[in-house]
């Protein structure tokens, strides 16, 4: 097995950071060395002369004085870099940089200087070098109100607060966390080839902030609605994913709209139009659910808890076919069109059922026929 290598992470504790931390802690090929803001200022010296790879996340963003800029981005990462270059064999450099370093700014301005530096670190001092020119970058634990504003509408809209929107059709590109750490990563156990070259993240998603809004809007609708969004767009599998990671920690869990009758219970899980209807129901002892058939809607039955009973007739046939099924088999049932087909509980206890169809159901046109299995 090959030694560990020393990464050392600066800006440790942010957004980016506590993301790439985690990852390359999740493997047995790095030693994490982790530097922020908070730490003494000793230690930074003490990391960057051990660290086989640097990844220089650390900077400033958002500060009181605008000067800080200056400081927290291109005088840091000079330093960074001059600590580095007096090593004997100066060690991989990757900066996280930003699309701002594009425009005239104070932000920007400084951003682009710290670019500079880490260009002339791989250009003077014989070594590598990667820098990541990252646009808005959105998922789990950016800060609301600072980082994105995608993490401010996740948390706003996670609890019902409004969210300030001034042009719904200004463009937003963005990358994913995930996406952004395993480039860094890649980079980081890719071969050492001198001078400084950009960094790759892909995908690179483009949308509107109005668009990204409505999406979210529609996230926490959904908790209602039950309606699935279309995860096939991996941008919106990714924002939902950041939506969740903002919910509050006491609102994790939330109750179906649950029909009760003489034959037990039933809720509706849910439902997309990509990936069809999840309902789940409980059923007494001696009593009976369906009778009905379809003409195209397709169906799944799952019993998890107790002892049924699934019976099929074709519906212009006469046989009457009986499938039994107990919550132990882990056995699906799958229901074709054209059987007129029930589920009725034949244990002592409660029979628990999962259904699937491919059709959420649609009372305006419901491909629901009620014929009895057994004729009468």
């Amino acid at each position: 097995m090959e030694p560990m290598r020393k990464a050392l992470v600066t800006g440790s504790a942010g957004f980016v950071g506590s993301n790439l931390a985690l990852r390359l802690r999740e493997t047995d090929r790095w030693e994490v060395l982790e530097y922020d803001v908070q730490c003494e200022a000793g230690l930074l010296d003490d990391y960057l002369g051990q660290a086989d790879v640097v990844f220089h996340l650390a900077g400033v963003n958002r500060p009181v004085d605008p000067s800080e800029f200056t400081t927290g981005n291109a005088d840091l990462t000079r330093t960074v870099c001059e600590k580095l270059a007096a090593r004997p064999q100066p060690p991989l450099l990757i900066l996280s940089s930003s699309t701002q370093a594009e425009l005239d700014n104070a932000y920007g301005a400084s951003k682009r200087q710290a670019e500079l530096e880490a260009e002339k670190y791989g250009a003077t001092a014989g070594a590598s070098a990667v820098v990541f020119r990252l646009p808005n970058v959105f998922g789990k634990w950016a800060r609301p109100n600072y980082n994105s504003a995608i993490a401010t509408f996740c948390h706003n809209t996670a609890r019902g607060l409004p969210i300030t929107i001034n042009d719904p059709a200004a463009k937003l590109r963005l990358v994913y966390i995930d996406d952004v750490v395993t480039a860094m990563i890649a980079e980081a156990e890719a071969p050492v080839a001198e001078g400084c070259r950009p960094g790759c993240v892909q995908p690179v998603y483009e949308t509107t902030v109005g668009e990204a809004a409505g999406m979210i809007a529609g996230f926490a609708a959904s908790r209602t609605t039950l309606q699935l969004p279309d995860f096939r767009d991996g941008l919106v599998k990714k924002l939902y994913a950041t939506y969740l990671s903002a919910l509050p920690t006491d609102q994790f869990a939330y109750d179906l709209d649950q029909k009760s009758d003489h034959r037990g219970d039933l809720a509706e899980f849910m439902r997309g139009l990509v990936y069809g209807q999840v309902f789940v129901s409980r059923t007494k002892p001696g009593k009976v659910r369906g009778n009905h058939y379809h003409h195209t809607k397709c169906e799944k039955f799952f019993v998890l808890q107790g002892e049924a009973v699934i019976r099929f007739r074709h519906v212009l046939g006469d046989e009457v076919l009986d499938y039994p099924v107990r919550g132990e088999q882990f056995r699906v049932v799958d229901i074709p069109p054209g059987y007129t087909h029930s589920i009725v509980n034949a244990g002592q206890t409660d029979v628990v059922v999962l259904f699937w169809s491919t059709d959420p159901f649609d009372p305006a046109n419901p491909d629901t026929t009620f014929v009895e299995v057994e004729r009468g």
